[in-house]
């Protein structure tokens, strides 16, 4: 066997800046980003960007910038945050006439938190109500010291509509490079970070990178703490296929066997065991189905959740954990990339949990599934519509909970305090540890509490309807033809 080929050692070379564009809903971050593609994108193949890679390449004065788009939208505040993680500089567009918003007093805290250098635009100056002065006093009293007002954070007036400082800012973007003196090794192994992945129907696992260190290339071994793979193919982000790439290029990555997390480093090359683990950070990735370990009494809303790419997955998971509706906790129980499957609903039904996709399909058997089982499912290629479904669901459940009642049809066992029995749902919402009037003939003859819940030969966490089997504790003897009636506490 022939040994291995010693990497030659090359000088550092000097490494294009990424840079991330944050800012407040409607600011105009797109409205710059837009501007930038249109006018700056090497050889005006502005048109040829996927949309989907959320990363490009532009040239000023010959020199290359890579920039990261990162949504606006309020549910995507970790991704804000990856993007700031994954850059070396950002840009903090604030509009002349609305100045610091919810969503910019959010991406100040992250760039400080980050130590990131930044600058800022002040856009929209071409409009009638514009007033760059108060949005400039705006920015210092939320911890922005600019530049000539006593602070060191560059700033630049721009219409990203006009297009009118939008030059003199990069030039502000490239004194800031050459401050910072990034460099890279031609001869090192790959490494960067997965800022989107996804699953293609025909093409399998794809990932967008960027690549901070090394030469990525055609070939080479590429892992994460998620994923691993051999790179079948590489794409520019113009979409156009290449055997090389160097940083701080964005690129499109084939080969990768599961779908990666995004946000995580990747190392790419002829690595071993050990260096891999010391390259990368051990992680959490799409955790294992959480149902088996679900407190029968922790009172939260589960949920199962899909969305069609890691960055909208993750992001809305945080979100949905992070709320509480109708005084109720959410917990995702289950995350993955990809379309609703029949496994989901199986995953869902013990656990009585909500189904929710977003930007996805519903396979046939899952719709199926779904309906026998009476399992909620809730798409939407909308944020904020899936939010309002959920909470008009929980809503609904809440109205529906008070006098729940199920007539004893069945008395299977009976070991002292320990009744197993079947019943039929007569109106209401029964849920597990209901307490319970146990009545008979009009009369209440004793209480129990509800220890278990069976439909359809599942545990579950709730019956609206239909027939059920449960476990009651209780001192009291339950008989066929008695009702349970819950206790509000």
């Amino acid at each position: 066997m022939s040994p291995k080929k010693k990497k030659e050692n090359i000088a550092p070379k000097p490494r294009p800046p990424v840079v991330v564009v944050m800012g407040h809903v409607d600011h105009g971050k797109t409205t710059l980003l837009d501007f930038l593609r249109k006018t700056k994108v090497a050889e005006g193949e502005a048109g040829g960007i996927t949309q989907s890679v959320g990363a490009y390449e532009i040239e000023k004065d010959g020199k290359k910038i890579t920039f990261i788009d990162t949504p606006g939208h309020a549910a995507f505040s970790s991704m804000r945050q990856r993007g700031a993680n994954i850059a070396d500089l950002a840009i903090l567009v604030v509009a002349a006439d609305d100045g610091v918003k919810p969503q910019t007093k959010e991406a100040i805290d992250i760039l400080h938190e980050a130590q990131m250098p930044f600058a800022v635009a002040i856009n929209k100056i071409d409009k009638n109500n514009a007033d760059p002065e108060k949005t400039k006093q705006d920015l210092m009293q939320n911890g922005v010291m600019l530049e000539k007002l006593g602070g060191d954070v560059p700033w630049h007036l721009i219409s990203a509509k006009e297009g009118e400082g939008v030059d003199e800012l990069l030039d502000v973007v490239l004194i800031m490079w050459e401050l910072l003196d990034l460099t890279y090794n031609p001869s090192a192994n790959a490494k960067g970070f997965v800022l989107e992945a996804r699953q293609d129907s025909q093409r399998g696992p794809l990932a967008t990178v960027i690549i901070k260190d090394g030469t990525l290339r055609t070939g080479d071994d590429i892992f994460t703490a998620s994923a691993e793979g051999k790179i079948k193919g590489l794409e520019n982000f113009l979409g156009k296929r290449v055997d090389t790439l160097e940083p701080s290029s964005p690129a499109v990555v084939l080969g990768f066997s599961t779908v990666a997390s995004v946000g995580e480093a990747f190392v790419a090359g002829a690595l071993s065991i050990e260096e891999r683990k010391s390259l990368l950070p051990a992680v959490v990735v799409d955790e294992p189905n959480k149902i088996g370990s679900i407190h029968e009494d922790d009172g939260a809303v589960h949920v199962v959740l899909r969305a069609d790419v890691g960055g909208s997955l993750e992001a809305l998971a945080e979100m949905l954990e992070a709320m509480e509706i109708e005084g109720k906790k959410i917990e995702v129980l289950s995350k993955k990339v990809g379309d609703i499957t029949d496994g989901d609903i199986k995953r869902a039904m013990p656990a009585n949990a909500f189904v929710v996709g977003f930007n996805v399909k519903v396979k046939k058997e899952a719709q199926n599934l779904a309906k026998s089982q009476k399992v909620v499912m809730i798409t939407s290629n909308i944020i904020y519509r899936i939010i309002e479904e959920l909470e008009r669901q929980l809503k609904e459940e809440t109205q529906n909970m008070g006098g729940g009642e199920l007539e004893i049809l069945a008395v299977f066992s009976s070991q002292g305090r320990k009744q197993v029995v079947g019943g039929k749902m007569v109106r209401g919402l029964l849920t597990l540890n209901d307490r319970v009037s146990i009545m008979r003939e009009g009369e209440k003859v004793g209480m129990g509490r509800i220890t278990n819940l069976q439909q359809g030969k599942n545990d579950c966490k709730k019956v609206l309807e239909g027939e059920c089997g449960l476990r009651v504790d209780s001192s009291d003897e339950i008989q066929v033809g008695d009702q349970l009636v819950v206790v509000e506490e």
